[in-house]
């Protein structure tokens, strides 16, 4: 009878184990989950706002000046836009001096 028990609280011990391992891999794939997902969030509201800031940008160039500027270099010298080039490239295409330029946000 002696063994009987004993094997049954290895047997035990060894199911709360596997258990807590499991609890512990669910718990940290929900993190990662939440994590890339809030990454996800943040890049793209950081990509809806680098495209306000060029049409602001773009904007209040015409108004100041009553043409649009030639290049996104003009915008980054003389209106002050920055951005992470290491995250985007922004594809600029000037149209004409009063029609607004075509401009795409790409993340790299």
């Amino acid at each position: 009878m002696a063994h009987r028990f004993e094997m049954r609280k290895h047997d035990s011990s060894a199911r709360n184990l596997i258990i807590s391992l499991l609890v512990f891999i669910i718990i940290a794939l929900c993190f990662r989950y939440a994590a890339d997902s809030v990454s996800d969030r943040t890049h793209t509201e950081e990509r809806r706002l680098l495209e306000a800031a060029l049409n602001r940008s773009i904007t209040h160039c015409y108004a100041i000046e009553g043409i649009y500027p030639e290049s996104l270099d003009y915008l980054k010298e003389n209106y002050g836009l920055t951005y992470d080039e290491d995250k985007f490239y922004i594809d600029y295409q000037p149209i004409g001096a009063d029609i607004m330029p075509d401009v795409t946000v790409i993340e790299k």
